[in-house]
């Protein structure tokens, strides 16, 4: 299975067991870019594995190249020493050596081979991340202003209903009668804090005074010839 084949199945697994719980979207989008990094992590961390096997099959290959090249002047001295049975013997320990460099650098394929791999599967994941990122950003400015307004939306609804319009009318009413109880402590009193019937007595009294000054000047006027006469 591809690393990517086991990437997608996580997130899958995930993504569809978050959905079912109906989950917060900017939880879910953290998620993935958790598991996306998570997975790039062992991505490299594997690459890194394989590339050290490759250096030490490199290195074993090497070796077995350069013993089955010692054992085969080992053969062709024995063959010019005439020792034709020790020249077989270093022939197949040769043989032993040159089967085992095969192996080896069947090996070293199969490691460079799964290092381009890895370094491209590096490559891809690390640009989905970015690209994941930068869409996090986006979606989770869009998820904060879709919450404000479904929340200001509701708040419309409430006030929209019935029964806020109605509570409104309530205090609309309330205020009215404050109002109308507020004008009727002043009813019937002047600034001063007369009442109406103070004012009219005080005009009352303002109408005698004038009858007695208009009757003192009238006997004033009468008693006036009478002492110039007794001059």
């Amino acid at each position: 299975m591809g690393v990517f084949t086991r990437f997608r199945d996580i997130i899958s697994a995930n993504l569809n067991a978050m959905l079912d719980k109906a989950e917060d979207p900017e939880k879910m989008i953290k998620l993935m870019i958790q598991e996306m990094e998570d997975t790039l992590v062992e991505i490299k961390a594997s690459c890194a594995g394989v590339m050290a096997q490759r250096k030490r099959t490199g290195r074993a290959f090497e070796e077995a190249r350069a013993h089955a090249d010692k054992w085969a002047r080992k053969a062709a001295l024995a063959v010019d020493k005439g020792r034709e049975d020790l020249a077989r013997e270093a022939l197949l320990e040769k043989r032993r050596f040159n089967e085992q460099a095969t192996a080896l650098e069947n090996e070293a394929a199969e490691c460079e081979a799964l290092v381009e791999q890895y370094q491209s599967e590096i490559l891809q994941l690390e640009e989905k991340l970015r690209t994941a990122k930068e869409k996090q950003r986006i979606l989770v400015q869009r998820h904060i202003h879709a919450r404000k307004k479904r929340r200001a939306e509701g708040e419309i609804r409430r006030f929209d209903s019935a029964d806020a319009m109605l509570r409104f009318d309530k205090f609309e009413s309330r205020v009215e009668r404050m109002e109308a109880e507020a004008g009727l402590i002043n009813y019937g009193r002047k600034s001063g804090g007369e009442s109406l019937e103070d004012r009219f007595a005080d005009l009352e009294g303002d109408e005698e005074i004038e009858k007695e000054l208009a009757a003192l000047r009238r006997d004033r006027a009468t008693a006036e010839p009478k002492g110039r006469s007794a001059d």
